[in-house]
């Protein structure tokens, strides 16, 4: 098995348990990643998530070198934010936001249709509504929801894509996908996790004919989707021990 000049990662469910630090086997085999290839790591979440379920665990990480570090690329909420390593830093390629009126129609239209739907949970973890700059999140439990409240509220992903069809047809200029175990994020039209791809194609020069995609919600409603709609070769997962499992036998080719 031959290893891609780039690979690429969905977070949550992917890398880590939803909302979680990457575990120790998962850090081990980006490391060895690191040391040979080029890495992505595209997700719906914010950079704040990103800082603090995987990248503070990597900057302290045994072994890493800075020059490890630079071959690491993050592109949170799906792609419309792209953050690279400079100089021991990490610095804001793009940032695309959301105007206010857009942000404004999101929330209001997240919540409405939640409502309606029955779906707007009293008891949650933190906020269910989320602005984050260049995306717009809801999360039916809150933002810090235990992993297993969240796996029992919608295990078919019924009432997630239940929510994301109703939003979308009140948005139709805004771009609304199902996101995690229980969210919905919505970004600019025509902004998804294969926009954030072809990004990665532009900036680093690689083409996406030798970028591998690793994802858990390759199927058409997912939020990877996309990522497979553009030709990526894709590999799916069904949590973060499957990408652990996988990477090892990859690294070890």
């Amino acid at each position: 098995m031959t290893l891609p000049t780039l690979v690429a990662f969905d977070l949550d469910d992917t890398l880590a348990p939803s909302k979680s630090p990457a575990p120790e086997r998962i850090l081990d085999a980006l490391a060895g990643l690191l040391k040979r290839t080029t890495v992505a790591v595209i997700s719906g979440g914010n950079f704040e998530q990103f800082e603090t379920q995987l990248v503070s665990r990597l900057d302290s990480y045994a072994g890493l070198t800075e020059a490890d570090l630079e071959n690491l690329h993050l592109l949170p909420t799906c792609g419309t934010r792209y953050e690279r390593r400079e100089a021991g830093r990490w610095v804001t390629v793009y940032k695309e936001d959301l105007t206010a009126e857009e942000r404004d129609s999101a929330l209001v239209a997240l919540r409405e249709e939640a409502e309606r739907l029955e779906l707007w949970e009293r008891d949650t973890w933190g906020d269910v509504l989320e602005d984050r700059g260049s995306q717009v999140t809801f999360s039916a439990l809150g933002q810090r929801a235990p992993v297993d409240a969240k796996m029992a509220w919608d295990p078919t992903g019924a009432k997630k894509n239940a929510l994301r069809a109703a939003v979308a047809a009140k948005l139709p200029e805004l771009e609304v996908r199902s996101g995690g175990s229980t969210s919905v994020d919505i970004t600019r039209r025509g902004i998804d996790k294969a926009y954030g791809m072809r990004k990665l194609e532009a900036h680093t020069g690689i083409s996406l004919d030798d970028m591998l995609f690793i994802g858990d919600r390759l199927d058409p409603e997912g939020n990877d989707y996309p990522v497979k709609a553009l030709g990526v070769t894709c590999h799916a997962v069904e949590g973060w021990e499957d990408t652990a499992a996988y990477l090892e036998q990859l690294l070890a080719a």
